[in-house]
């Protein structure tokens, strides 16, 4: 076989991953907080990026009026306006009043007529309000108070630990131990961590350690600072001054009480049936995290991207939040300005670069807020049941029939619904929440969605009698009557992803006086 050379001429196409592309991808899938944090991080490297609003002149000033808090206004004669009489020097001699008003003062004042120079001297100005224009209400500075700087700041669970720790141990030693174990209880009020290992850190005898430890566990809220379950419980109890042995060994054996064995309680504890109870319902009005009634952090609303209303013909209108899209232009005027003090190749081209940089954020940023809203609607519209009737009434979806039905890759819908969230009159949902695989029919008829199949499933057991208790088997039987062709494993591994117990632990609940709210 002889080798030879050869020029050929080939044409294909191909898809060109280029940086444009890449960032593009990249904002479609970020969530409105981190396109936020993106687009400031952009704003801080790219000069020729500016904020929609930024750089608009204030209001005009007319007729020689003074803005609002300002200084007056002067003529071009340089002489004061009307109405800028604070910058007036006032005449105090009679005669220059009198040829003021065009008139004695006898006419004007007949029962005041003295001299002014009877008058008390005018006091001068202080020198630190001489411009009164800058001075607000109450002779305070105009600026503006901010009412949140005022408010006292949030109480957490080390600082008010330590407060206590203060005023518990006064040696130094012992003190530095207990702030060493403060810092090491976590939100929920636990000690995490092995006191031995904290002991070797410390270089402290573990007698030292564990005595530290009881005064550290003495402290507000109770039960904080323990090392497990069992002696969170146990420390509350202690401080109820309702740790007996018969409740020593109850909370010793908290499993038998998960599991709802009353009756080796009763055994183990030496109780009857009523003393059990009792001693139950005081472990439940104990508080298992003791730490999060101090320093809990509030849980931040979600930020809807998508708006779905109900118009006034039954249609639904979709719409983009508007305060969740970052609005930036690029600054054309300052590029024109500094592309002329440009000295050499270098200089041009960066500034070649951040124009082309910001040109295509701002297109990536408006062609991402079109496809959020082109998916938004097609969701909208293959799932009007949902929002007209609710959860039971939500079809089978796929990314595959949205995005044959708007013209896009399947990989661009599953970009575009992650980590976006629709506030309809239902509540917020994700995206992905309305994408849900399809159950088959019994009758042959339309498919039922996995999303209805449980709601359907959680409406039957909450609905269940106390001596009626439906076990997974009744549950598949009835909902196959409803024409759902579902099998029992999947039944129970629906019922295992909302938590709910089986229909032996239900039926014990009920039947139980645990059960008793």
């Amino acid at each position: 076989m002889a080798l030879s050379q050869k020029l050929l001429i080939r044409q294909s196409q191909a898809l060109v991953m280029t940086p444009q592309l890449m960032q593009a991808i990249k904002l479609l899938q970020l969530s409105n907080l981190d396109l936020t944090a993106y687009v400031e991080n952009e704003l801080e490297r790219n000069p020729l990026l500016e904020r929609s609003g930024e750089g608009e002149e204030g209001p005009a000033v007319e007729n020689g009026a003074a803005p609002e808090g300002g200084p007056a206004v002067e003529a071009p004669n340089g002489e004061p306006q009307s109405g800028d009489w604070l910058g007036q020097e006032l005449e105090t001699s009679r005669s220059a009043i009198e040829d003021r008003l065009d008139t004695g003062l006898d006419n004007v004042f007949p029962d005041d007529a003295g001299t002014p120079a009877e008058a008390p001297p005018r006091m001068p100005d202080p020198a630190g309000y001489s411009e009164w224009s800058g001075v607000g209400p109450g002779g305070r500075d105009s600026g503006e108070y901010n009412l949140e700087a005022f408010v006292s700041a949030e109480v957490t669970l080390a600082s008010h630990l330590a407060d206590q720790l203060t005023l518990a141990i006064a040696d130094p030693v012992r003190r530095m131990i207990g702030q060493h174990l403060i810092d090491l209880v976590d939100e929920a009020g636990y000690l995490m961590g092995d006191l031995a290992s904290i002991a070797d850190k410390l270089g402290a005898p573990l007698a030292e350690i564990e005595a530290v430890l009881t005064i550290v566990q003495t402290f507000e809220p109770s039960g904080v600072a323990a090392r497990n379950l069992a002696e969170c419980l146990a420390i509350q109890l202690k401080e109820l001054d309702r740790f007996d042995p018969a409740m020593q060994v109850l909370v010793a054996h908290l499993d038998l009480l998960a599991r709802r064995d009353l009756a080796g309680l009763k055994k183990l504890c030496g109780v009857d049936d009523a003393d059990l109870v009792d001693m139950i319902a005081e472990i439940r009005a104990l508080n298992p995290k003791p730490g999060l009634a101090l320093g809990t952090t509030m849980v931040q609303p979600m930020v809807p991207d998508v708006f779905v209303r109900e118009a006034a013909d039954g249609s639904y209108a979709v719409e983009l939040n508007a305060d969740t899209l970052p609005k930036v232009l690029v600054d054309q005027s300052y590029y024109g300005v500094v592309s002329k003090t440009a000295k050499n190749d270098g200089e041009k081209s960066y500034l070649n670069e951040c124009l082309q940089t910001a040109t295509w954020l701002v297109r990536a940023l408006d062609q991402r807020a079109k496809t959020i809203l082109k998916v938004s609607t097609e969701i909208v519209r293959q799932q009007d049941g949902f929002f007209a009737y609710g959860v039971q009434h939500l079809r089978p979806l796929n990314l595959k029939t949205v995005a044959d039905a708007i013209g896009m890759h399947e990989s661009t819908v599953s970009r575009v619904t992650a980590n976006k969230y629709m506030a309809t009159s239902r509540g917020i949902f994700e995206l992905k929440y309305f994408f849900t695989s399809s159950i088959a029919s019994s009758d042959g008829g339309e498919a039922h969605s996995a999303e209805a199949v449980r709601h359907r499933i959680r409406q039957l057991i909450d609905g269940e009698a106390a001596n009626g208790v439906l076990s997974d088997d009744t549950i598949v039987e009835m909902l196959r009557t409803a024409g759902i062709d579902i099998a029992r494993r999947t039944v129970a591994k629906y019922r295992e992803a909302m938590k709910i117990p089986s229909s032996v632990q239900r039926r014990r609940e009920r039947q139980t006086p645990m059960g008793v709210g």
